[in-house]
């Protein structure tokens, strides 16, 4: 299985969605029948009369989401030797054969060494399998969109929630193909929001959705469901001590999958807009002690040399303060407090504001500098595949 992110003490947060081992991919054409022709069925009205129906959400939406197997290394028949293959989830978009899935169900390593599968197959509930092209991966988001050719499949689409208000303790359903085992439907509650989780880039993932639904390999890549049957978001990580599924699950929210599949739907790629900024989260005691009438924003700790920020003007300041705890706080450098109006917050920070722009895109930045506040116009860059270097001196 591969895994995306570094232990924390004993505590590893792994990809949840590739159980990986030896085997193949065999020839693909398709098992589709004699006819060409897509049948495709429309799921509406579930959870309409409120309640929670998982064996309705299950019955009706199961058939919409498929086993993605993927080959890196070699052709072989699958369970043979003679390539390297790797196994996760997927879900159905449309009729026009669009699959959603995880970039580390059909990718393989961390940017900006990853490799894209050779070989990418899609398994349905009735045993259809058909092979899929990689229309493109989203490694910041940990999102892929594949395309299959339809005919003569039976297709279920799932639909994607519209980004919203979630709330903890609402219940939520996930189906996938954990450890192979193609199907299956375990249940929980959103446990919590906002968490920042691990992407194959040197970037993380922000308003991730954390659950108590059993999520473990094989899963990545499978919908996060609501009571209504929408996508809310693609699970895709567990924390664990033994590489199980524990109750802590995480899915890429359906705000950065809508994003990521839209564009890879229409240019094959993801572009993101970089700052170049390290900050922390103001918070209304670390305020009162800096003297700032703000009570959240993002305390500017690093600009990066050359950053869009550094040719903007931002500002570290020069003077460092201890203060519960955490040194070398900078006591006088700029504070963001709004991008292009919005304010920041807890659930919109700095990273998730900056990450919806595009490189190219300018912003306007509200800053409070000594005291005073004042806007200042930014031109964002594209985003490093690799983690920029500090700057020398940096705290």
């Amino acid at each position: 299985m591969r895994r995306s992110a570094a232990a924390l003490a004993l505590i590893a947060l792994a990809l949840a969605g590739c159980e990986q081992g030896d085997g193949g991919g065999g020839d693909s054409g398709s098992s589709s029948g004699d006819t060409s022709t897509t049948k495709v069925e429309v799921v509406e009205g579930i959870g309409s009369k409120g309640g929670f129906d998982a064996a309705g959400i299950y019955r009706r939406l199961s058939p919409g989401v498929v086993t993605v197997i993927s080959i890196f290394d070699g052709v072989a028949a699958l369970g043979e030797d003679g390539g390297e293959g790797g196994q996760g989830s997927g879900f159905v978009l449309d009729s026009r054969g669009y699959i959603a899935t995880n970039a580390h169900v059909v990718t393989t390593g961390r940017q900006p060494r990853a490799k894209r599968a050779k070989e990418v197959y899609v398994q349905f509930s009735d045993d259809n399998r058909v092979r899929a092209r990689v229309v493109g991966d989203d490694p910041n988001a940990d999102v892929a969109l594949l395309k299959l050719d339809p005919g003569g499949l039976k297709l279920t689409p799932l639909p994607l929630a519209h980004p919203g208000s979630l709330r903890v303790g609402e219940p939520v359903a996930a189906i996938g193909s954990p450890f192979g085992e193609r199907q299956s439907l375990t249940v929980g509650v959103i446990s919590a929001l906002d968490r920042n989780i691990e992407s194959l880039t040197a970037f993380q993932i922000g308003n991730a959705i954390q659950t108590d639904a059993a999520i473990n390999p094989g899963n990545s890549g499978g919908p996060l469901l609501d009571r209504r049957g929408r996508v809310i978001g693609i699970n895709a990580q567990i924390k664990s001590q033994s590489g199980g599924g524990q109750g802590v699950g995480f899915a890429i929210p359906v705000s950065a999958v809508r994003r990521s599949l839209q564009e890879l739907r229409r240019a094959g790629r993801v572009e993101y807009g970089f700052l170049g900024v390290t900050s922390q989260p103001l918070y209304p005691q670390l305020a009162r002690r800096l003297g700032l009438e703000a009570s959240t924003g993002a305390l500017i700790v690093e600009v990066q040399g050359g950053s869009p920020a550094d040719e903007a003007g931002l500002e570290v300041g020069s003077r460092r303060i201890s203060f519960q705890g955490q040194k070398r706080i900078p006591a006088d450098g700029d504070v963001i407090v709004a991008v292009d109006g919005k304010r920041l917050s807890r659930r919109e920070d700095l990273a998730d504001l900056i990450s919806s722009k595009r490189a190219g895109q300018e912003v306007e930045l509200e800053l409070l500098r000594d005291g005073d506040r004042r806007t200042v116009k930014v031109k964002l860059g594209p985003r490093p595949r690799t983690p920029p270097e500090p700057t020398p001196g940096s705290p």
